[in-house]
């Protein structure tokens, strides 16, 4: 287990993408656009953001960063984009959001609505990071290098 408060953001680096956590921190409602409807997601504390960068460095971190802190911060809807649509091939973070994230490369980026599936780069596939009380745990994940930043 690797603690991680709600002030904190876990940053998990790969050779070709990168991975950012938060806690949710107080229980609260997040909404999940999709081109059919709109969920509500009601996620306790524990409960983790996930974003996946497709790609390294500090302009992906910075990316992931602000990303998180629009939808935690700002309440800003995670959105779904309909299967086919062109700005899938554009994304270069997506997000996932609840209690266990499974990361998979064989997705489409930004077209899934099952929040607890997460694309991610190809060496992430399979991975999973679970939100426990008081921090993160990360399954598949033995081999990559991580460091937390304040959030």
């Amino acid at each position: 287990m690797i603690p991680l408060s709600s002030n904190e953001m876990l940053l998990v680096h790969g050779s070709s993408g990168t991975l950012a956590v938060v806690k949710i921190g107080t229980q609260r409602q997040f909404f999940v656009d999709t081109p059919e409807s709109e969920i509500v997601l009601a996620m306790g504390p524990e409960e983790l953001l996930v974003a996946s960068g497709f790609g390294t460095g500090e302009r992906i971190v910075n990316g992931l960063r602000c990303v998180l802190y629009m939808i935690r911060e700002v309440n800003s809807p995670l959105i779904v984009l309909p299967k086919n649509h062109p700005a899938s091939a554009r994304l270069k973070i997506v997000v996932a959001a609840g209690k266990r994230i499974v990361l998979s490369c064989d997705i489409t980026p930004g077209t899934h609505p099952e929040q607890h599936l997460l694309c991610g780069m190809k060496e992430f596939d399979g991975a999973e990071i679970l939100g426990v009380k008081g921090g993160v745990e990360l399954k598949g994940l033995e081999w990559a290098k991580y460091v937390k930043y304040s959030f």
